[in-house]
């Protein structure tokens, strides 16, 4: 289809396990992760198989903490052919850090990273979309830190994160550093969600697909889709307790997210977020 072939979308995993989700760490202790049964890298790995399949690449925004533990799998998504990138070092929202905290976060978490790939690393996701209108000094931290682009300010409306008036497409946020936003389509004045995550699991799989087309048609815009490796694991452990919204929000219609995702794969084109934004630069080694 001309779509399919018109444009390359950027395909962005944030490799978290579902224990920290920002939404349950009310629930679960940040003491007791170590305690808790871990299923990233099964997820991971069923995600890279799927990719490979379809001789697709993406983005992996990465926590430091789970490439701490699981060194091969941060090595295979290299090896694949994927970005690694940033997700900060132990899942902590940067709306809830001090300015010096979130450096060190950042900071670390990429020479983790680094280190254990031998690839430069470019690109960073705050946890929950947390930068927006009341801290963008983080975007300083991120310049400070040598990344070269941020995926973190979501222009929509929303009761944990999002910053409505921010642009809704790739822009300089400081010299040297780009802001690329999750996609959005507008529609009445209004920015809507079309980035991926619940919504995607949420909404019938035909409405998605229509909004990533307008962004691409109407917008002539890379999508910037993103997903989670718990989203596709409809077998992972309940957390008890969590409110009914919460429980909502993370478990809905989360065993049909795989198959989703191999018709979005078949549906458009899809690429790393360095190879279309930074087309000459690469990830050289460090």
């Amino acid at each position: 289809m001309t779509e399919r072939a018109s444009i390359t979308n950027a395909l962005t995993i944030d490799v978290e396990d579902y224990f920290q989700v920002s939404a349950f760490a009310p629930h679960i202790d940040r003491a007791d992760w170590e305690r808790c049964e871990c299923r990233v890298e099964r997820n991971v790995n069923r995600l890279l198989d799927l990719l490979a399949q379809r001789s697709t690449q993406a983005t992996f925004f990465t926590l430091g903490w789970v490439a701490e533990r699981y060194p091969a799998l941060v090595r295979r998504i290299v090896a694949d052919g994927h970005e690694l990138a940033s997700h900060g070092y132990g899942h902590q929202r940067a709306s809830d850090l001090s300015e010096a905290a979130f450096y060190q976060d950042v900071y670390s978490a990429k020479a983790i990273l680094e280190d254990l790939c031998g690839v430069a690393v470019l690109g960073y996701r705050a946890p929950s979309f947390s930068i927006g209108a009341g801290n963008l000094w983080a975007l300083d931290a991120l310049l400070r830190a040598g990344y070269r682009y941020s995926s973190s300010i979501y222009p929509v409306r929303h009761d944990h994160y999002g910053m409505p008036e921010a642009p809704r497409f790739a822009h300089p946020v400081r010299a040297g550093l780009l802001e690329i936003p999750p996609s959005t389509l507008r529609v009445f004045q209004r920015n809507l969600p079309s980035s991926g995550g619940g919504y995607f699991r949420l909404l019938p799989y035909a409405l998605s697909r229509w909004m990533l087309r307008q962004i691409n048609l109407r917008d002539a815009q890379p999508v910037i889709f993103y997903c989670h490796p718990w989203e596709i694991d409809p077998d992972q452990p309940r957390v008890p307790g969590v409110g009914l919204k919460t429980r909502f929000r993370h478990y809905v219609n989360i065993g049909r997210t795989e198959q989703r995702l191999q018709r979005l794969l078949q549906d458009f084109r899809w690429g790393r977020m360095d190879h279309i934004f930074f087309p000459t630069a690469g990830a050289p080694c460090v």
